[in-house]
């Protein structure tokens, strides 16, 4: 586990009862470290450029995520380091569905989370995009 504070930790289940969410988060993260900014990650595959799950928020977010993991990976961060998400999407009902896959994905990281609906994103095809600030902490 990382060596961040994670201040006042809740889970959206509780904080959204009529939502099917579980998402892990936080108000507050106090981190010391190398900073990794991750630009939005939308349903694309990083190595080809090809759009994925076109129509489908969860396939589109599951896609952006594991972009996150692999360039934090490259970035030798973790996903456990994540402090702060931003997630955009481009109807208000893909908010369950998007959440959903994010949470799997940050299952006990508790990052702090801004969620705004958007008119569009770069391509029409992608209705999700997900952007990162990770800290990889000092060494002890």
């Amino acid at each position: 586990m990382t060596s961040h504070t994670r201040i006042r930790k809740f889970n959206t289940k509780k904080t959204y009862p009529e939502q099917a969410l579980d998402n892990d988060l936080c108000q507050t993260v106090v981190a010391r470290g190398a900073m990794v900014f991750v630009r939005g990650q939308i349903g694309q595959n990083l190595d080809t450029s090809e759009s994925v799950a076109i129509g489908d928020a969860a396939g589109q977010t599951e896609q952006a995520m594991s972009n996150i993991k692999m360039l934090l990976d490259e970035a030798g961060a973790k996903m456990e380091h994540i402090c702060k998400i931003t997630v955009y999407i481009t109807d208000p009902r893909y908010r369950e569905p998007v959440y959903r896959t994010i949470g799997k994905w940050l299952k006990g990281v508790h990052p702090v989370s801004t969620g705004i609906v958007v008119s569009a994103l770069a391509r029409p095809e992608w209705v999700v995009e997900v952007d990162a600030i990770a800290v990889i902490p000092d060494a002890a």
